[in-house]
This record gives structure tokens, C-alpha cells and sequence, in this order.
């Protein structure tokens, strides 16, 4: 019976020291290009799409990186986001995706690390304005 009682303890300290979190230190990027956070105290969202300016279709310049801090399913609502963004200093773009969703960007880099460090620009200087995620270009 002692060697059962003995032979159960052991049992039991193997399974809670295997039960240790198994989180990685490392980021948690869903970012191919970069693996390393600007702002570690929050995870970026990164979203792979393909997108066309809906307001200066054709002569605008193509960036590989947009900083995206609103998303809508009416265009009307995203300009009357964009009106607001550009009365809080942004330089809001809207965006449309290929499911007709319309993304507004209030920045365009072809630098990822640019792209991060405006991210994490906005998240510290806002708020309301945490959520922003990167869109990098398909």
C-alpha cells in the first residue's frame, strides 16, 4: 500500500509539472515579413486582401502596407468616418476589398516596420483608436 501511495504522488508531480503554460515568449505576429512587435503590449492583426481606392480610383499610388482604423460595410458611413479621422488630423483613404468591404486607411507604407511604428504611434497617443490593425496588399 506504500508503494502505491508513493507510486500515485509520483504520478501526480509529473502531470502538474507537465501542465506548465507552453506560451511562447516570441511574438505572436501573423505577419510573415516581421516577427518582432514594435508595441509588445499589444498584438497587431495583420490581414492579407487585395484592395482598390474607392475615392481617387487609378492615380493614386500603390503601398504595399495600410494602417486600417476603420472598417464598414456602407461607403456612406465610411466617408462620414473619413470626415471625422480628418477633423482628429489623420489623412484618411478608404479602401475598398474584394468583398466589398470598405476599409479605412490613415496610412500607406511600403515598410512594414513604418507601417508598425505608426500603429503603435496611434495606439499610444488613443484609446479609442486601439484597434488598428495593419492590411498588407495581396
Amino acid at each position: 500500500m506504500k508503494n502505491v501511495t508513493l507510486f500515485f504522488f509520483i504520478i501526480l508531480a509529473v502531470m502538474v509539472g507537465s501542465c506548465k503554460s507552453t506560451k511562447k515568449t516570441t511574438s505572436k505576429s501573423t505577419s510573415p515579413y516581421l516577427t518582432e512587435e514594435i508595441n509588445s503590449k499589444t498584438e497587431v492583426t495583420v490581414r492579407e486582401e487585395k484592395v482598390k481606392h474607392v475615392d481617387q480610383p487609378g492615380n493614386t499610388p500603390v503601398y504595399r502596407y495600410y494602417v486600417i482604423i476603420g472598417s464598414f460595410k456602407v461607403v456612406d458611413n465610411a466617408r462620414q468616418a473619413k470626415t471625422e479621422l480628418t477633423g482628429e488630423g489623420f489623412t484618411p483613404v478608404i479602401l475598398e476589398n474584394e468583398n466589398g468591404l470598405f476599409r479605412i486607411s490613415v496610412g500607406a507604407y511600403n515598410d512594414e516596420s513604418a507601417a508598425r511604428s505608426q500603429i503603435a504611434k496611434i495606439r499610444a497617443g488613443s484609446d479609442k483608436h486601439d484597434d488598428v490593425w495593419l492590411l498588407v496588399r495581396k
